[in-house]
């Protein structure tokens, strides 16, 4: 007998595969340079090539029983270190070793922080837009997924909606910032009133709210825009994190859990995550790719072609008469549809090989994700496409 569970997933794949796998089809018919695909958040700008050194001096240079072994269970000792550092260094924090857990990427860290903070039956806050992946990452531990509606001016926090879900069933609060799929960053006045409220129901309830910070996209700034570290406003924060956009790594899945030290408990997380990997099968990242990142921890790819390709799409969407809020990182941008129906409005858009994401398994229907992470010349191209597409099929809207 199978798991009906798994198998009822298939008929859920994700939205964003799918359309991926229907522009590289159509990219077989008409050449994938003709497809302005807007789907997949798959980083296009090359590794650091201090990172591709430090690969290949390991390989040549390390004892290959020490480079290919078995790291220890809590993570290589090199990296923990490394990113301890580099987080003291940056946000002036107090990170030990011990306070860091190697994963497969921050989907492997928010899995692990999941599990180390909530028990079946728990409630976890997400706040709309949000990834559409926390739903099985949140409900695959037993716990249950409670949505905060978005506040659809600026993408900050519905703070009304959010004080009145958070019950004493609330034991976790999963953000994401700089945001996927809206590119805002959360500002400082934000996370200042999101930890006091935090701390406010913690006190009333009688035990640790944990917020849980989803922050691949940390490096990814535009325009002098800062990005709060939200373990700086909260003692009870654990950081998740991934290597997978700054350094241009997402195949190699390589992230990590870091526990705030100010937490009494947070030695005996980064322990408990040890257990969690026993039961889940996740046992360590790669042991070559822990050492080559900890050498090169500080750099990142070159990422500003990020933010010239969201500029030429930011200006084109506002001039076409789309609403959107301007992105503050991250290399996506979330213009609202223009008809009600997002989904109708992408498959509209395929005829002009324009790959589009609707919104609505992202919790905020009417509203479409575009993924700029593709060479600008093609950007540039696709504003034709798009003009195209909006004067045919919306005459009347003001552009």
């Amino acid at each position: 007998m199978i798991n009906e569970k798994y198998r009822d997933m298939l008929s859920k794949k994700s939205v964003i595969r799918n359309l991926s796998e229907f522009a590289t089809k159509r990219g077989t018919e008409i050449g994938y340079e003709n497809v302005f695909d807007f789907s997949l958040g798959n980083p296009s700008v090359p590794v650091p090539d201090a990172f591709s050194d430090a690969m290949v001096k390991l390989i040549k240079e390390e004892n290959p029983m020490a480079l290919h072994g078995y790291s220890p269970s809590l993570g290589n000792p090199e990296f923990k270190k490394a990113v301890a550092e580099s987080l003291n260094r940056r946000f002036s924090m107090n990170y030990k070793p011990t306070h860091i857990f190697p994963t497969t990427g921050a989907a492997g860290a928010i899995a692990h922080a999941l599990r180390a903070v909530t028990v079946p039956g728990d409630e976890v806050i997400v706040f709309a837009p949000f990834f559409p992946e926390y739903i099985p990452y949140i409900t695959g531990t037993g716990a249950k997924i409670v949505t905060v509606p978005a506040d659809t001016e600026a993408f900050q926090i519905n703070f009304e909606k959010f004080d009145e879900l958070l019950t004493e069933k609330v034991k976790a609060v999963l953000i994401n910032s700089p945001n996927n799929p809206t590119g805002v960053v959360y500002s400082e006045d934000t996370i200042r009133r999101l930890t006091d409220m935090l701390r406010e129901k913690s006190k009333k309830f009688g035990f640790n709210i944990y917020l849980i910070s989803d922050e691949p996209y940390r490096e990814i700034l535009f325009e002098g825009v800062k990005c709060p570290y939200p373990s700086k406003y909260y003692d009870h924060t654990l950081s998740c994190y991934s290597f997978s956009k700054s350094l241009s790594l997402p195949g190699e899945r390589i992230g990590y859990v870091a526990a705030n030290p100010a937490d009494p408990d947070s030695e005996t997380i980064i322990n408990m995550c040890g257990q969690i990997s026993r039961g889940t099968g996740h046992n360590c990242p790669a042991s070559l790719i822990q050492q080559a990142v900890a050498k090169t921890i500080d750099l990142t790819s070159d990422l500003s072609v990020y933010e010239t390709n969201m500029n030429l799409l930011y200006k084109e969407l506002v001039s076409l008469g789309f609403s959107v809020v301007k992105p503050g990182g991250t290399f996506y941008i979330f213009p609202k549809a223009l008809e009600d129906d997002a989904v109708a409005f992408c498959n509209k858009a395929l005829k002009y090989d324009l790959v589009l994401v609707p919104a609505d398994s992202f919790a905020c229907p009417g509203y479409f994700r575009m993924a700029y992470c593709i060479d600008t010349e093609k950007v540039e191209r696709s504003l034709t496409a798009l003009r195209t597409f909006v004067r045919t099929e919306y005459p009347g809207v003001g552009h």
